[in-house]
């Protein structure tokens, strides 16, 4: 990607900004998963090879630049950032069962079950739902009652986007529309619950660990739902599926365009520093994988 001049006219490229903060998000998740000599030895292989074998890594550094973007010291959304990438992980390891999706390969690689097996990859994907809570809860480093109520209201942010009425719902109605073709405002809940909710909870969460304003929370949760729209909107158009499919490509990237426009709206009341998360949409409107 071309450098841009960020607010301050100083270059900023974005590949290396995303490669440091992959680094230091894998570096605490090496901190939170099991060893790899740590018993059950299959299960806990299967836990690290769905985490650690590759991923853009966008939840947990859209929770941390959201944290800086309000004032915040990223170290303090950390938790919720290794938390964010342990939930995804477990949910691309359920979704990829021969009950779900049946997919036999992901990023180049076999799936969870293809290597371990179902029935492991099915506790792997339990034992990383289950890991990522407790990393969460874990009260080590908090100090004072403003810390341990952001931590508690991140939580419950995490939870619900996690769950019934976020993404376990969205992929609840994807399954129930497997064998047959959704109309727009299914495709447009899935899209919502399923891939949006857990994107728009991490910049919701990370807001709330910085201790960011009400105004702030607001507005980076609602940039979060159009970029998490916008998202899925790319998927389907490199894809061919879901919302391009039915209302067509051209139509398909102008949403995709008007949800930017929207995305950097909501960004308004951050202004410089909502530089980074502005990048970050136009970089997510602009991929090709």
């Amino acid at each position: 990607m071309t450098p841009r001049k960020s607010a301050a006219n100083k270059a900023f490229d974005l590949d290396v900004f995303f490669e440091a903060e992959k680094k230091k998000i894998e570096t605490h998740l090496e901190r939170v998963l099991p060893r790899a000599e740590a018993r059950p030895a299959d299960l806990c292989a299967a836990v690290r090879y769905a985490v650690l074998s590759g991923g853009k890594r966008i939840r947990p550094i859209l929770a941390l630049e959201a944290c800086r973007a309000v004032g915040g010291n990223e170290r303090d959304a950390l938790p919720a950032a290794a938390a964010l990438e342990l939930i995804h992980s477990y949910s691309l390891v359920h979704d990829d069962l021969p009950c779900m999706d049946d997919d036999d390969v992901r990023r180049g690689q076999p799936t969870c079950h293809k290597k371990y097996g179902e029935v492991t990859a099915l506790l792997a994907g339990d034992a990383l739902l289950t890991l990522a809570f407790r990393v969460l809860a874990n009260p080590d480093g908090l100090r004072g009652a403003t810390a341990f109520a952001r931590r508690l209201r991140a939580t419950a942010v995490v939870a619900e986007a996690a769950g019934l009425h976020g993404m376990v719902g969205g992929q609840a109605v994807d399954v129930l529309f497997k064998e047959k073709e959704p109309d727009l405002p299914t495709i447009e809940y899935i899209n919502a619950h399923k891939s949006g909710a857990l994107i728009a909870a991490a910049l919701e969460a990370g807001a709330i660990l910085g201790g960011g304003t009400p105004r702030e929370i607001a507005a980076l949760a609602h940039y979060g739902r159009s970029i998490g729209l916008l998202f899925q909107v790319v998927d389907d158009i490199l894809d061919r599926e879901g919302y391009a499919k039915v209302i067509g490509v051209p139509e398909a990237r102008k949403e995709a365009e008007e949800l930017l426009e929207r995305a950097k709206r909501h960004l308004a009341p951050l202004r410089a520093q909502g530089r980074v998360l502005e990048e970050i949409a136009e970089f997510i409107l602009m991929r090709t994988s």
